[in-house]
C-alpha cells in the first residue's frame, strides 16, 4: 500500500493507490479496502474506531474522472447514510428531556396533526412506521426538496398510507424532513446548524455537513450517476410506464410484498436525477440524502454511539439512551424495500458478509456508503465513496469491511479481555 504505514511502523510496500494509517491488528481491514479500490474506478475513504481509538484511517482511488487522487480531507455525498446523522441529532434532544419518543409529533409541530396524524408519535417517525414514505405523490417535483418550508407544509398536510405504528415502510426521502422539522421546532435551529453546533463542534469534526458550505465544496468528490438508464423514444417510455403500472396493480391484487409502484413512490420524485446530481443539491439540507462526509468524521460520531455516548471524555448521550436506540421495533419485510431492516430508533440492522451483528445499529446508503456502531464491541465503522452500486442500502463493500473489522476487533478483545457478549439482540419493543 503506497504511502501507508501501520501505527506500529510496519511498512507495507505493495503497490496500490492508497494512503493513511492503521493499527497492525487491523491489517485485514486495510487489505480488504485495498482490494476493493482495485475493483472500482472511483475512490473511497474508511474510518474504524475501536475502544475509542481511530485504528483505521485510510483513503484512496480517484476523486475525479480526470484522475485526481482522493485526499485525506475529501468529502463524499452519502445519500441515505445521512439519516443516521439526522437521527443522532434528534436523540440529543430526547436525551436532554426536550423530546419524548412516545409523544405525538404535533406536541412539537402543531400543524402536523392534519389528515389522521394526531396519534403519530416521534417513535413512529424514527421507526419508519409513520406511513409517510410517499414522496412522488407528495410533491410536484424533486426540486421541492430544496425548499424546507414547502416540504414541512406538504408533510403536515399529508395523509398516511396506513395507520401509523402498524407497519414499517422505508421513508427514503421524507424521513429527513420529518426528523429535521422536529429538531427545528424544538431547538429553534435548522437541522444543519444544530448538527454543526451539537455534533461537529463538541466532537471536533472536520467533515460532517448536511448540504455543503461553499467554503468546503472544493473538497467534494463528484458522484458518478447511478440512476435507471433514460429511454429517449416517447413510445418506448409509454410502454415502460404501462408495463410498470400493470405489474404494480397485479402485485397489489395478489398482495405481493414486492410492489414496484410503492418503491417508485418512495424513491423517485419527478426530476430526481437533475436535483441529486445538480450543483444546487449542496445549497440546502436534505437530511435523508445529502450529507457530505469524510469517513473519519462520520466514524467518530458513530464511535461516540459505540462508546455508550462518550468519546475522549466528551459525553453527548447517556448510556440509557444508547440502550433505547438499539431496541428492535419491527421484524419481517419492510413494506417499501421488501427486506428485513429490523428498525431501531432511527437506524436499521447491521449486516456484514459474515452475518448480522445483533447489537449493532447504523445506516447504509445508495451508492455504497454507510456507517454503524456496535456498543457491545465499542466498535464503529464508516465508509464513504463516489462510485458504487445502485441498491438503496449500500453494497458488498461495506459488508466485507464490516466483517473484517469485527474479526480484528474480536481478536484484540480476546487479547485484552472484554465483557462476554450475548448472541441475542435487544428485545423487540411492545
Amino acid at each position: 500500500m503506497r504511502g501507508v504505514r501501520s501505527r506500529r511502523d510496519r511498512r507495507i510496500t505493495e503497490e496500490a493507490d492508497i494512503d493513511g494509517q492503521f493499527d497492525a491488528e487491523f491489517a485485514e481491514v486495510a487489505a480488504t479496502f485495498r482490494r476493493q479500490l482495485r475493483r472500482t474506478t472511483g475512490g473511497a475513504a474508511l474510518g474504524v474506531y475501536h475502544r475509542g481509538r481511530l485504528v483505521v484511517d485510510l483513503w484512496g482511488g480517484r476523486r475525479t474522472d480526470d484522475g485526481e487522487r482522493w485526499r485525506s480531507d475529501t468529502l463524499a455525498m452519502c445519500f441515505s447514510t445521512t439519516k443516521g446523522v439526522a437521527s443522532t441529532a434528534l436523540h440529543l434532544l430526547a436525551d436532554r428531556g426536550l423530546v419524548d419518543y412516545d409523544a405525538p409529533v404535533d406536541t412539537y409541530w402543531p400543524e402536523f396533526a392534519q389528515n389522521g396524524k394526531a396519534t403519530t408519535t416521534v417513535r413512529h417517525v424514527l421507526t419508519h412506521s409513520a406511513g409517510l414514505h410517499r414522496i412522488r405523490s407528495l410533491v410536484d417535483g424533486a426540486h421541492r426538496m430544496l425548499d424546507w418550508e414547502h416540504m414541512a407544509d406538504a408533510l403536515a398536510r399529508a395523509k398516511p398510507a396506513y395507520e401509523p405504528g402498524t407497519q414499517s415502510g422505508y421513508h427514503a426521502f421524507t424521513y429527513g424532513f420529518l426528523a429535521g422539522e422536529i429538531v427545528r421546532r424544538v431547538s429553534g435551529r435548522p437541522i444543519d446548524r444544530f448538527v454543526h453546533d451539537e455534533l461537529v463542534v463538541p466532537l471536533g469534526l472536520d467533515g460532517l455537513y448536511l448540504g455543503c458550505p461553499p467554503s468546503e465544496r472544493h473538497r467534494v468528490a463528484p458522484l458518478e450517476p447511478m440512476g435507471v438508464p433514460h429511454i429517449p423514444w416517447a413510445p418506448l417510455r409509454r410502454i415502460e410506464k404501462s408495463v410498470g403500472e400493470s405489474v404494480a396493480r397485479l402485485a397489489s391484487l395478489a398482495r405481493s410484498p414486492v410492489n414496484p409502484r410503492r418503491l417508485f413512490n418512495a424513491f423517485a420524485p419527478r426530476g430526481i436525477e437533475d436535483v441529486i446530481w445538480g450543483a444546487e443539491v449542496m445549497d440546502a439540507p436534505v437530511p435523508a440524502a445529502n450529507g457530505f462526509f469524510a469517513a473519519r468524521s462520520l466514524a467518530r460520531m458513530y464511535a461516540m454511539l459505540a462508546g455508550h455516548g462518550t468519546i475522549d471524555g466528551v459525553t453527548l448521550l447517556s448510556p440509557a439512551t444508547i440502550d433505547r436506540i438499539g431496541v428492535v421495533h419491527s421484524r419481517g419485510l419492510d413494506r417499501v424495500v421488501v427486506i428485513p431492516l429490523d428498525w431501531r430508533l432511527g437506524f436499521h440492522r447491521v449486516f456484514t458478509s459474515r452475518g448480522v451483528l445483533p447489537h449493532a445499529f447504523g445506516h447504509f446508503g445508495f451508492g455504497g456508503s454507510g456507517a454503524w456502531a456496535d456498543p457491545s464491541r465499542n466498535l464503529a465503522l464508516a465508509m464513504v465513496c463516489n462510485r458504487g452500486s445502485g441498491t438503496p442500502i449500500g453494497d458488498l463493500r461495506i459488508l466485507e469491511l464490516g466483517a473484517a473489522a469485527v474479526r480484528a476487533a474480536d481478536r484484540v478483545d480476546r487479547t485484552l479481555g472484554s465483557p462476554v457478549r450475548s448472541d441475542q439482540p435487544a428485545a423487540a419493543a411492545g
